[in-house]
């Protein structure tokens, strides 16, 4: 198996930057005429992975794990099934479990989303790095030894996350430390790296400001805020520069919304990969 980053530039070269988000919110669940519930979750999440599979538009899948860990062991098997189908369709999969913690139990965390014989295992998974960037370290070397990746949170979008995340000032903030370790990561990548960073898209101009270089980084770049949240295709692609070619955006309600006909999804899929292809 390749490494993740030069696995997802691939599938970005062949269908665009659209990650679709598998968001099983309770009121999607209702909107789409399904009962809260494991099974309900189910046939949510089968419904979405075939829509993607359906289309050439939508180059990762990422459900979202904490909708699926409200329901228990129940939902973490809708969860597990949902990662096998994704695989079986030949999509990358980003776990979005925002873990965080340290030695054993960050180990722990590890194997549990990127160990080969895990049943929850994805190509990549997201990360906190609240308890510094090293504490990662148990997961991002089993990434890169099983040819996974991670998307560490640097920057995002809501509003608290400022108050953390730009602390430093311009010049040492919390998130130019935390991209810059990124970049030392990937440093010795052909091609794009594995260590990723999620940057939300709605604050391309607070990573300007904080004087962080996204290019030199090499990192795949995961943008949640387009579309219901709303950052425009333009907006991101000049807001991210010349970092833009390693930016996976991703989509979840905007695209949801339209369901539960497969039809009707991968017609919002393809609006979205169209408006997000356009130069």
């Amino acid at each position: 198996m390749q490494p993740f980053g030069k696995r997802l530039a691939t599938a970005m070269d062949q269908h665009g930057p659209l990650c679709l988000g598998i968001d099983p919110h309770p009121h999607l669940l209702q909107a789409w005429g399904l009962n809260d519930d494991p099974d309900g979750l189910a046939m949510f999440s089968k419904t979405v992975v075939e829509a993607a599979a359906g289309t050439t538009g939508v180059a990762a899948l990422k459900p979202q794990v904490g909708l699926y860990e409200r329901f228990g062991s129940a939902g973490f098997a809708v969860l597990e099934e949902t990662l096998q189908l994704a695989r079986q369709a030949g999509i990358v999969t980003i776990a979005d479990a925002k873990r965080g913690d340290i030695g054993s139990t960050m180990a722990g965390y590890a194997q549990a989303w990127l160990a080969d014989d895990s049943p929850l295992v994805a190509d990549a998974v997201t990360l906190s790095a609240y308890l510094g960037y090293e504490s990662l370290r148990p997961a991002i070397d089993l990434a890169l030894a099983n040819q996974r990746g991670v998307f560490i949170l640097a920057l995002t979008s809501n509003p608290e996350g400022a108050a953390v995340q730009h602390a430093g000032g311009p010049h040492e903030s919390v998130a130019k430390r935390i991209v810059e370790a990124a970049a030392d990561d990937n440093a010795a990548s052909k091609g794009l790296g594995s260590i990723g960073l999620v940057i939300g898209a709605t604050v391309t101009d607070a990573a300007a400001a904080l004087n962080i270089d996204l290019a030199r980084a090499n990192a795949p770049i995961l943008a949640p805020g387009y579309g219901s949240q709303g950052a425009q295709a333009a907006d991101i692609r000049e807001g991210f520069g010349r970092a833009w070619a390693n930016v996976l955006v991703n989509s979840s309600r905007a695209i949801l919304q339209h369901g539960p006909k497969v039809a009707d999804l991968q017609a919002a899929i393809e609006h979205s990969h169209k408006d997000l292809s356009v130069k």
